[in-house]
């Protein structure tokens, strides 16, 4: 599994939620709402520091990642993070 972000969700994380350089950004697994992979489960995202990585990409000195006990959420599939400019907000994307 692998994450993969967008330039446009890049500048979106940078400008909405002020991730400076050598900040981290965790995705996580809540309950409630739904997701393509699993009902009453969906995608969290907040600043975070590391505890257990499970899956960590890094761009422009910026860290993304995905704690280790959060991975059977993705089910083997990469999460691919988008822009959505009708909603201005990133959109998930899961592919295996």
């Amino acid at each position: 599994m692998k994450i993969h972000i967008s330039k446009e969700a890049l500048s979106w994380f940078k400008n909405e939620m002020l991730v400076e350089e050598g900040e981290q950004i965790r995705f996580y697994v809540r309950y409630g709402g739904s997701s393509p992979l699993h009902d009453s489960f969906s995608l969290g995202v907040s600043k975070d520091e590391p505890v257990d990585i499970g899956e960590l990409v890094e761009i422009e000195n910026r860290e993304f990642f995905i704690e280790e006990r959060d991975l059977w959420f993705f089910d083997g599939h990469d999460l691919h993070v988008h822009y959505d400019k009708e909603l201005e907000e990133p959109s998930y994307e899961y592919k295996k």
